[in-house]
């Protein structure tokens, strides 16, 4: 399957219907030793005036040792109904594995990342944590933490392998991935480069054996590519903690009239005298959510919300076994905004239509982590295999006569759910135009057995976009937008 070229240092993976994989092997940068000293987690930086919105995302499975089950408490968390929700110091209910770490244990996995617990919710089968810089979500036997700009996400391998002995587990399955950096400069060790965090990884094997795994790169080094690390060596636990299908999609340049409703002095500071700052911030968190149409993406569940000064929205959403997020940095230049779901959708075409439209981006990135059986339920879809000529996404909005306005969607439409469990478009009526957006390449490649990745780089067709509203200004504007982009180092290198 793999063919090795050792002149330019680098491996082709993957059968020909998957696409191609290259897998690039960095020149090593100088390693530090992992310390487990949550004082020096890498060093503060100023902002700089553009935040780096591509996520770092680490999720680890456990399962018990054997020998050590009395520390977990009993399996029983019925108390929990499916719609039960708390914030900050809610809820009794008995848990079971991760989920009855203590509030400190939590708070020193994300001291480690550099980020912090701001608000949470949770159900019968998960809690998800709302953080300064992204999501954390914690099942019984799994653990997602997901964080953006200059965070040092797996700085806290060493604590998550300490805290789970402490309750009889042990990491049974590790998987990181990540987008290539769009500032690659602004990071703290030991994200410096993809060969820098695998040797970081593999710096915690006397700690656990279990991190020995592979490292992947999908999609041109000289674009928008993702890189990829599994360490797999045993079957997950159990099939509720088993996440069958992750889906991101990760949008650049996003429609500057819909960054502005996350920016917080648009709106009221203060509705009456007696009104705390946190009742304002959950209040202006709420008007966000409405204004770009977030809570019609989820419908159903229940939504955590998270406006940020001077800018900045988050948000979790969970139901039943599944959670959705979303993480938006509004800054011209370096505008972004990403969704993410483990819900297991037989078609994600409506949603994926839906999350386009509600942000109408210039370009977006794709990514699908699923094992084979996922695959099987999902069919065939062209979103993510056969030609580029049949994988394109069409885009309907009303038009609007001012520049860059969207339309929030109707009632009807935020109530209604098609049959693959998203808000159906509201693309009919007078007046209403179209954008498309085609697949520009695709790559994808079959891990440890049966994880399967596909990553596709999707471009807006702009002769289309710009006849039905000139939204994106003229074609020397668009040009100039790209040598913009090109200067400030997106989507170049192998970062």
């Amino acid at each position: 399957m793999n063919n090795i070229d050792e002149s330019s240092n680098s491996v082709i993976v993957g059968p020909p219907e998957l696409g191609t994989v290259v897998h690039v092997l960095e020149q090593p940068q100088p390693q530090q030793p992992y310390d487990e000293d949550d004082n020096n987690s890498g060093e503060i930086r100023e902002y700089s005036g553009v935040f780096e919105g591509p996520e770092k995302t680490l999720e680890v499975v456990f399962r018990k040792i054997p020998g050590m089950e009395h520390l977990n408490l009993a399996d029983d968390e019925t108390s929990l109904s499916d719609s039960s929700s708390s914030h900050m110091g809610g809820g009794s209910a008995r848990r079971i594995g991760l989920r009855a770490l203590e509030r400190p244990d939590l708070d020193r996995i994300c001291r480690r990342a550099r980020c912090t617990i701001l608000s949470h919710v949770s159900n019968r089968y998960l809690d998800a944590y709302v953080l300064s810089e992204s999501s954390l979500f914690v099942y019984p036997y799994m653990l997602v933490l997901k964080t953006c700009g200059t965070t040092t996400l797996l700085r806290c391998v060493a604590a998550l392998i300490e805290i789970g002995r402490k309750i009889g587990l042990e990491i049974d399955w590790l998987g990181y991935n990540r987008k290539n950096f769009s500032f690659p400069g602004d990071q703290m060790f030991p994200h410096g480069s993809f060969h820098q965090e695998m040797d970081y990884l593999y710096s915690h094997r006397n700690l656990c054996d279990r991190l020995n795994g592979n490292g992947y790169t999908l999609g041109p080094v000289t674009g928008d590519h993702w890189f990829v690390f599994v360490a797999d060596h045993t079957k997950r636990y159990t099939w509720d903690n088993d996440t069958d299908r992750v889906l991101n999609i990760m949008m650049f340049d996003i429609d500057q009239d819909v960054a502005k409703n996350f920016y917080y002095d648009k709106y009221e500071a203060r509705i009456n005298p007696d009104e705390t700052d946190e009742e304002a911030t959950r209040r202006i968190s709420t008007e966000q959510t409405r204004a770009a149409g977030i809570d019609a993406l989820v419908p159903g569940a229940t939504i955590d919300p998270r406006a940020f000064e001077p800018c900045g929205y988050s948000m979790n959403a969970v139901l039943f076994r599944s959670y959705s997020t979303m993480h938006i940095t509004p800054e011209e230049g370096s505008s972004y905004a990403s969704f993410e779901t483990n819900q297991k959708l037989a078609n994600y075409t409506s949603l994926i239509s839906n999350v386009v439209r509600a942000f109408r981006p210039r370009r977006f990135v794709m990514t699908l982590m699923a094992d084979e059986g996922g695959l099987v339920e999902m069919g065939k879809n062209p979103l993510f295999a056969g030609d580029a000529c049949s994988a394109r996404i069409a885009v309907p909005f009303k038009s609007a006569p001012s520049r860059n306005v969207v339309q929030p969607p109707s009632s009807a439409a935020s109530s209604a759910t098609s049959s693959t469990g998203s808000p159906p478009l509201s693309g009919g009526g007078n007046g209403n135009s179209k954008a498309t957006y085609r697949r520009k390449d695709l790559a994808s490649i079959k891990v440890e057995d049966d994880v399967c990745c596909y990553m596709g780089n999707w471009i807006l067709e702009d002769n289309e976009y710009a006849n039905a509203t000139n939204d994106f200004g003229s074609s020397s504007e668009r040009e100039q937008s790209r040598q913009q982009q090109r200067h400030r180092g997106m989507s170049v290198g192998a970062s």
